[in-house]
């Protein structure tokens, strides 16, 4: 039998209307009162139902979170971090994959519109930014995960990319390598932009130009195409810096395909550092994202968000770090790999 609010309030000893002003975020009640109630509606399985709250125009406790792809493990531990988060606070999730379409991000944000869920977290890549306008226009709370659109004034959670990219090429650059290329997501990813800037300039700093055929924009299912386009070239790039870990595998598969040794052939740097990153064969060095404290600020903000409305807009800027694992290493210029490529092309 399903828990009932008067279950509820006869567990934490409360009265029914303090239950009811925990639910609606109401009333002068203590913060430490109002976790120990919401746990006890967790641990009862007791949840407002969303239909009456939606009817008479309160909370209807669910939040919608837009990612990209729920498969690619970022985002599924992105998605994982909100929902434990959100939970926390008495709140369900609806997680949609929109694969970076704004025509899905529009159905999506309608959808969750007609569902009365209290505000959206945007985690997913747009190219147009009118395609929010239904759900800025219409009131509903919307926060930034990951994303970065700096004419929406809306709470954002960003890493510092920029400094992410800064990292790898630094990495790359003081063991020795020259000739470095990119993997890079799609240009109206503000995310990947900003790696590649942060990783571009320092290389330039260090007077190493990028050849522009050595940066190649790509998704993250044909990575391993793309990197095995830029291995195969008669000066191909001894490093490679991929913008995401799953584009890093698709590099390191090329390269083992090839015959290359990794590190010694051809270095790789990922960036995320999901679970994937230290399985894979040689485990992966990659810039690591906070991504469960990610989650948790960006649900925290839009929860201010839709309890006090007209709050001013904070934007949070985390750091990146790097975890050096073994996928990259110093150039070997007696790699048998290279007399082979020489010797042929002589």
């Amino acid at each position: 039998m399903k828990a009932t609010i008067y279950d509820v309030a006869k567990e934490a000893g409360v009265s029914i209307a303090t239950v009811s002003l925990v639910i609606n975020g109401k009333g002068k009640i203590s913060e430490e009162r109002r976790e120990e109630i919401r746990q006890i509606m967790l641990r009862m399985g007791y949840k407002p139902s969303m239909i009456a709250s939606a009817l008479t125009g309160k909370k209807t406790y669910a939040l919608g979170l837009l990612v990209p792809d729920i498969s690619n493990p970022f985002f599924a531990e992105i998605a994982r971090a909100v929902e434990d988060e959100g939970q926390r606070h008495g709140y369900s999730v609806f997680i949609c994959s929109t694969d970076n379409k704004d025509e899905k991000v529009e159905h999506y944000a309608a959808l969750l519109q007609q569902k009365n869920v209290d505000g959206v977290i945007i985690s997913t890549g747009l190219k147009e930014l009118s395609v929010l306008n239904p759900l800025l226009q219409g009131g509903v709370p919307v926060a930034l995960l990951a994303r970065e659109f700096p004419t929406v004034e809306v709470p954002t959670v960003v890493v510092d990319d920029y400094e992410g990219g800064a990292a790898a090429a630094g990495h790359l650059i003081s063991l020795g390598h020259t000739r470095l290329a990119v993997l890079a997501e799609q240009g109206s990813i503000s995310s990947s932009r900003e790696r590649v800037r942060g990783f571009r300039q320092t290389a330039e700093a260090a007077g190493l130009m990028l050849d522009p055929l050595f940066v190649v924009s790509c998704g993250h299912k044909d990575g391993k195409d793309r990197a095995w386009e830029l291995l195969q070239m008669k000066d191909r790039p001894t490093a490679i810096f991929c913008c995401n870990d799953l584009l890093a595998i698709g590099a390191l598969r090329a390269a083992k395909e090839l015959g290359l040794r990794i590190p010694q052939d051809c270095s790789i740097i990922g960036f995320d550092d999901t679970v994937l990153a230290s399985v894979t064969d040689p485990p992966l060095t990659t810039v690591a994202q906070p991504i469960e404290q990610m989650g948790q600020r960006a649900v925290q903000l839009l929860v201010r968000q839709i309890s006090q409305p007209g709050e001013e807009s904070e934007r949070i800027v985390l750091s990146p770090s790097l975890t050096i694992r073994q996928s990259a290493a110093m150039p070997d210029n007696n790699s048998v790999y290279n007399h082979l490529r020489e010797k042929n092309s002589g």
